[in-house]
């Protein structure tokens, strides 16, 4: 009798359990105080790419200009800018977001548990980890608007940006990238989430904020799929009006406070 199974024989519980072994064989990377930022950043380029890629396409075939969302330009974004934002965000990392994010995590305690998530498990670890996220960064993000010198300080660099394309998700002070990556690593470490869980909440995350930027409403973004997310078109609003639509990715706590704006408010 054959005693192998495929990965469709496995039960749930084991479904994740390939890749995890696969993670838990390279333990000293996985362990690297150094890897949640480096991570962040890498994750943050290489999703940034279809949108570079995008624009770069723009620019020889404009029917890619029906994709940008309404009142940002219909011109993609130039070559330059992306550059010089690329310049100044692994500036930000290597002199302060990497080596402080590296000694927080000596504080953390940190293990490898030997059997993965379920899939149900990790699901619902990633969408708490999601939802809590959310809900810090709309009180930490109507509080750095609020208070003007934490503004000035803390926020302003990236209002720079009135038009955003996909790389200016992370093009902020040291002090917000810092913040962020804190209030990511935080949600994660509330939730009490596997480690392959938090592996893709940060991955989910990374991504969710590049297609808030990105500055096109494609018809396969995420916010036409799945309701109460606010996508592209609900943060662009914030940028151009400097107010309103406070949380990152979802719409209830703007909802819920009076902060929720549409292309109709002024």
């Amino acid at each position: 009798m054959n005693n192998t199974c495929g990965l469709s024989d496995l039960p749930d519980g084991h479904l994740l359990q390939p890749v995890w072994d696969h993670l838990r064989r390279r333990q000293e990377l996985l362990l690297s105080p150094y890897l949640p930022a480096s991570f962040a950043l890498l994750a943050h380029l290489l999703f940034c790419a279809p949108f570079l890629a995008l624009d770069v396409l723009g620019h020889c075939w404009p029917a890619v200009h029906r994709f940008r969302i309404a009142g940002s330009s219909t011109i993609p974004v130039c070559l330059r800018r992306w550059f010089d934002c690329f310049v100044r965000i692994l500036l930000k990392y290597l002199t302060c977001v990497i080596p402080a994010t590296a000694l927080l995590q000596q504080f953390r305690t940190r293990r490898l548990p030997a059997v993965a998530p379920s899939c149900c498990q990790a699901l619902w670890e990633i969408i708490l980890c999601l939802l809590l996220f959310d809900t810090f960064f709309y009180f930490w993000h109507i509080i750095v608007h609020r208070v003007p010198w934490l503004y000035q300080w803390v926020h302003r660099t990236h209002h720079y940006n009135w038009d955003t394309f996909a790389l200016v998700a992370q093009d902020a002070s040291r002090t917000e990238l810092l913040s962020l990556q804190i209030l990511a690593l935080s949600s994660a470490a509330v939730v009490g989430c596997h480690p392959l869980s938090e592996i893709f909440f940060h991955l989910l995350n990374t991504w969710l904020a590049v297609e808030d930027h990105c500055g096109y409403d494609l018809p396969w973004a995420l916010h036409h799929f799945l309701p109460g997310v606010g996508g592209a078109p609900f943060h662009q609003l914030h940028h151009q009006k400097f107010r309103g639509n406070y949380a990152p990715y979802f719409k209830h706590w703007d909802q819920l406070c009076g902060t929720y704006l549409t292309e109709e408010v002024t």
